[in-house]
């Protein structure tokens, strides 16, 4: 813990990192990015190994419920080839809901581990770094470009960024490229921007609920019995609540994010 009610929230909100200014790389997001990974494909992995064709197991009908929930839907949105899209709204939807959940982490536990080893700061995370939301979301923008020339060829969708929604005309081609760049570029900003913005201010709630410790450590330093048991069950009780609450957050905003894919995607697929 930080060593004062001033400094406790900035210490917390600073990454392990190497590298100074816009080269500098964030090595807790790194680091916990790439062990939820591995989380996510050793337990479908896991699940796939262990698969019969008999009455499945708890795990096993979890897993299915899962899988089967993603793809229907996409099914509602997309009607093309699902091979590809399928295992990448599945990998989203969980990821994020591993990267979200780490937020339930009491916020102390992680810098004290790391602390261990020597590192003075370590954010668990990853989607309250906007890097991370933005690398994920940049990856969608390259693939909605990718299926653009894949469904209308090079022709069809260079004519679709110049010739669209304002008809053909020669003199209106700056205008329909400049109005179809921007909506492009919104996708992949309000994807990163709404994920990021709600897991960052989930962790600062429960940063802000944590410097409670500090109100009724002080009391107890005083001697006020009645201010400690004041801060310590308010604390307790501040920080269940959020905890429940959040948990909506972290499903909510995995869903909006795998959903929002599909549909950029989909949309992609269709001609104008």
């Amino acid at each position: 813990m930080a060593g004062s009610s001033t400094d406790y929230i900035p210490h917390h909100l600073t990454h392990l990192k190497v590298g100074e200014g816009f080269w500098s790389l964030h090595v807790d997001t790194l680091i916990m990015t790439a062990i939820l990974g591995i989380a996510f494909l050793w337990m479908f992995g896991s699940a796939a190994r262990k698969a019969s064709p008999g009455v499945p197991g708890k795990f096993q009908a979890f897993i299915e419920l899962v899988v089967e929930f993603v793809d229907g839907q996409i099914k509602e949105v997309f009607h093309g080839d699902r091979s590809f899209l399928a295992p990448l709204a599945l990998t989203i939807f969980i990821l994020v809901i591993f990267m979200n959940t780490m937020d339930l982490i009491p916020i102390d536990i992680p810098g004290m581990v790391a602390g261990t080893a020597g590192a003075h700061y370590w954010r668990v995370l990853p989607t309250a770094d906007a890097n991370t939301t933005f690398a994920m979301s940049l990856t969608v923008l390259a693939l909605v470009v990718l299926y653009s020339f894949k469904a209308k060829g090079a022709g069809g969708y260079m004519h679709e960024l110049f010739g669209a929604p304002f008809g053909s005309n020669p003199l209106l081609w700056i205008p329909n490229f400049a109005l179809n760049v921007v909506e492009l570029l919104s996708k992949p900003v309000s994807l990163a921007m709404r994920l990021f913005g709600n897991m960052y201010a989930g962790e600062l709630v429960f940063m802000l609920i944590a410097l409670l410790g500090f109100a009724w450590a002080g009391a107890l330093h005083d001697g006020n019995i009645f201010g400690f048991a004041i801060g310590f069950v308010g604390q307790i009780l501040l920080t269940a609540a959020w905890a429940i609450f959040h948990v909506l957050i972290i499903l909510l905003q995995a869903f909006i994010f795998m959903v929002l894919t599909i549909v950029y995607i989909s949309m992609a697929h269709e001609h104008h």
